[in-house]
């Protein structure tokens, strides 16, 4: 039977978008579902500041009545404006959220999201990117064969040959390292860790859970200075910021969580969370009728296997410099010890990190990180 594409629309046909993840990544054990509700809110203007942003259009296939396959195609206006040189800039677009049943609804939905970037003015395209680069970017290339930490995608085995086959190359690829935290790091790190410590300049404090918006807003300060010259940076708003700080407070731990001042400037931030798909896994997607309660009662006091690090940043000035290192591996440390002691982790996840970070891979390298998982961006002329 002929595929038919067409544009989702109303609250139904997101349902009908929203579910088919479902269906067909049912059968993959180390698929993490999650929640529905994520899921409505991200794809929905006005509940996430993304669309405040960008354009974007979802696309549902059928054969019949039959859903068997979505895509996503958006814009991103804040991308645009990037240089080019760093990956995004006037003229590209992407496409995300794929989901098929075969190779030949993937070729029909890759290629109309294409014309519909076409549409829009685009002359190439990014992807798989679902939706921000602030989300969950690249394809899972390298890593099939255990979950995801939180906020990182899984993917079909078959999804990179259906891609490349639609001509896409690769643009970049993003790390996670795997890290074993529980027996404590190698002695050079401690006596690096011992040194900052008798430095009258530098200062490590937790995050203040009592002043989450304002500790927040340094944090993003700090990280929109460090990461301004990555790769596919692309700053945050100040909507984005107070939705991310509202939507992530429930998992951020005071202890886990630090901010790093020279002469008392604030200069350098690491988040570590534990890992909320350790939960979210034998959840189905639904939060009710009983799942909010297990869940609330773990967020008391999270016990988990693995910690995962999203994020950290040094301000510019001090990049490459030997204070840099040296305050990353204080708050790591400080971090691991409280992540072992209080909540029985035994490993950690880093990342993700760009392939040609060389600052941020040598300091995985260091403390004994091992890639475990490799993320795919693919781009294509239009």
């Amino acid at each position: 039977m002929d595929v038919t594409i067409a544009p989702v629309t109303g609250r139904r046909e997101l349902g009908l978008f929203i579910e088919l993840a479902y269906q067909l990544n049912a059968g993959d054990p180390n698929w993490v579902p999650p929640l529905r509700s994520d899921m409505v809110e991200l794809l929905t203007p006005g509940r996430n500041p993304f669309h405040e942003h960008a354009r974007m259009q979802l696309f549902l296939a059928r054969r019949g009545k039959r859903v068997v396959g979505r895509i996503s195609a958006h814009i991103d206006e804040l991308a645009l404006r990037q240089p080019v040189e760093q990956g995004l800039g006037p003229g590209t677009g992407n496409w995300g959220l794929l989901e098929a049943e075969d190779e030949s609804v993937a070729q029909r939905l890759i290629a109309t999201a294409e014309d519909w970037l076409r549409e829009q003015g685009m002359t190439r395209v990014l992807a798989p990117i679902s939706l921000s680069i602030w989300e969950e970017p690249g394809l899972l290339v390298r890593g099939h064969d255990h979950p995801p930490t939180m906020m990182m995608g899984h993917h079909p085995v078959q999804h990179q040959r259906w891609i490349e086959g639609a001509g896409y190359a690769s643009a970049k690829s993003l790390l996670t390292y795997d890290l074993p935290i529980d027996k404590g790091f190698p002695e050079l790190i401690q006596r690096i860790v011992a040194s900052g410590e008798r430095s009258s300049r530098i200062t490590l404090r937790t995050v203040d859970m009592k002043n989450f918006a304002r500790d927040g807003e340094i944090a993003i300060d700090i990280l929109n200075d460090a990461w301004s010259g990555n790769w596919g940076f692309v700053p945050f708003t100040d909507a984005e910021k107070a939705y991310g700080a509202k939507k992530l407070k429930a998992i951020t731990l005071e202890r886990t969580n630090m901010i790093a001042e020279v002469d008392g400037e604030p200069v350098a931030f690491m988040l570590a969370w534990p890992d909320l798909n350790e939960q979210l896994i034998g959840m189905r997607g639904r939060l009710f009728p009983f799942n909010w309660v297990k869940l609330l009662w773990w967020l008391r006091k999270p016990q988990v296997r693995t910690f995962r690090v999203p994020l950290m940043g040094v301000r510019k000035k001090l990049q490459n410099s030997r204070m840099a290192s040296q305050i990353a591996f204080m708050m790591i440390e400080y971090i691991r010890r409280v992540a072992v002691n209080e909540h029985g982790a035994t490993r950690g996840e880093i990342g993700w990190v760009l392939d040609d970070n060389g600052g941020m891979i040598a300091i995985a390298d260091s403390i004994g990180g091992k890639v475990n998982r490799e993320y795919r961006i693919y781009q294509k002329a239009l």
